[in-house]
């Protein structure tokens, strides 16, 4: 009886350190794609994400909610587009990832600052897909508002 209680215990915690090893590199992947935002490279950008990946911000309107969608390539176009004189960077304030099998989602809450001052904050919503590569990014949506921050 033992034998088998031990069993379990170490089943329960092999599946418990597998699950943080993995909620580990879905947090470096996304801390990847942010360096590439970040030092505005595309090829650290497309080592992330999947070559499908989806991009959608929620909008308002005269205050109604919409999905705003973007293109991909023209999401990386204007990272990569913006002058260097401009210093800007999204802070993320926490991560919480939640994973089964080859699926997961976090969710972030950030800070987006330009030239030393926050210019909105918000949720980014990402999912992802582990495939033979590794975790991509497949789905990325935010909000974005000025009112709340810090």
């Amino acid at each position: 009886m033992r034998i088998l209680i031990c069993f379990f215990l170490f089943l329960y915690h092999f599946n418990i350190s597998a699950q943080s090893t993995d909620k580990e590199t879905v947090k470096q992947t996304i801390e990847t794609f942010f360096k590439g935002f970040h030092q505005q490279d595309s090829i650290i950008l497309r080592s992330v994400v999947s070559d499908q990946v989806i991009i959608q911000t929620i909008a308002k309107k005269e205050d109604r909610s919409f999905v705003r969608s973007d293109n991909y390539s023209d999401f990386e176009k204007h990272i990569i587009s913006i002058p260097f004189t401009t210093k800007f960077e999204e802070k993320l304030l926490s991560f919480n990832i939640q994973i089964d099998g080859d699926m997961a989602h976090a969710w972030t809450p950030y800070e987006f600052w330009l030239n030393d001052n926050i210019s909105h904050c918000g949720v980014n919503s990402f999912q992802l897909l582990r495939d033979s590569k590794g975790w991509k990014i497949i789905y990325i949506i935010d909000t974005r508002r000025k009112e709340g921050c810090q």
